[in-house]
């Protein structure tokens, strides 16, 4: 680790003294906080609102990249971190791949619908191995990866907390992907679902996360710098 990065972590270490502060700070950080969610929200109310009203494939892709592409030329005026906004231009991009390659609408949301389910199938296999994926976050500001699973406490409480990452990306397979394989045109139904699946759940997930650790006060244990 360079001088930087360890400069860096031990900072970023500093300012928690709880595991529960570290994992608050470092989830908002990871999934952009409101305007990362919103941002990655945007494109698909384009999409869909441009299907539904238009009934043209090519406009409504036009109309989520372009809403993608206009987040993006913000970010860069305003000189701020476009991480979130690029995620979400991939997202779109890969979305109108599939729908301009088959000519069906709905076929822009199987590829979100495929990544919820591979993200919950991720964690869960991380949970039964106790690996809770949560737990890197903690290992990311101590600066030790894996000290976090000597402490059967902490290992217990990452797991819950990855369980409740699980729950948004399951309850979206639950209900979007039976929508896909209905008769019909079902993507005015499916964009509807992704929206108000997305970022609400997300929010809902954060919120049930905060609650849990609230409720502890875990310390940090920092190794202390050699004399």
């Amino acid at each position: 680790m360079s001088e930087t990065t360890a400069g860096t972590t031990g900072r970023e270490a500093a300012a928690h003294d709880t595991v529960e502060a570290a994992v608050r700070a470092q989830l908002n950080k990871a999934l952009g906080g409101v305007r990362g969610m919103l941002e990655a929200a945007v494109p698909t109310i384009a999409f869909t609102g441009a299907y539904v009203a238009l009934d043209d494939i090519k406009i409504a892709v036009s109309a989520g990249i372009g809403a993608a592409v206009l987040l993006l030329l913000v970010r860069i005026a305003q000189r701020s971190n476009p991480q979130f906004v690029l995620n979400s231009l991939v997202g779109i991009a890969i979305a109108a791949f599939f729908a301009l390659r088959s000519g069906k609408a709905e076929d822009a949301f199987l590829p979100g619908i495929m990544l919820n389910a591979g993200y919950a199938a991720a964690m869960v296999f991380s949970i039964a191995v106790r690996w809770p994926v949560v737990g890197f976050i903690i290992g990311s500001v101590t600066g030790d990866p894996t000290a976090w699973r000597a402490d059967r406490g902490i290992v217990k409480l990452c797991s819950r907390l990855t369980w409740l990452l699980v729950l948004p990306c399951a309850a979206r397979v639950a209900v979007q992907y039976p929508i896909y394989l209905a008769d019909g045109d079902q993507s005015g139904l499916l964009g509807t679902a992704k929206i108000v699946m997305g970022w609400p759940l997300q929010v809902a997930a954060l919120a049930a996360m905060a609650w849990l650790l609230a409720r502890g006060r875990t310390p940090i244990e920092r190794e202390e710098p050699a004399g």
